[in-house]
């Protein structure tokens, strides 16, 4: 299974949902027999690319948030103590 086709959601792999899409519109019966797997291998490659991408970004974000509440930690500490 994928998750739902919207270009919008995944424009790093809208090109290849396009492709897919297409295809299944022109071999409705077709597809059935493996005639889109090739573009759905292609597919879900690019989804666990773009997925690791965002992973790695939020992964990023994370650690400068951290960073952010532990010297704001610190800092209510030191006015604490002075």
């Amino acid at each position: 299974m994928h998750p739902p086709l919207t270009l919008h959601r995944h424009p790093m792999c809208a090109e290849i949902i396009e492709e897919f899409q297409k295809c299944h519109l022109d071999h409705p019966v077709k597809k059935f027999f493996g005639e889109c797997t090739d573009l759905k291998i292609k597919l879900d490659r690019c989804f666990r690319q773009e997925k690791a991408l965002k992973r790695k970004a939020n992964f990023e974000e994370s650690k400068k948030f951290k960073e952010q509440l532990l010297a704001y930690k610190r800092e209510i500490a030191e006015t604490n103590q002075g």
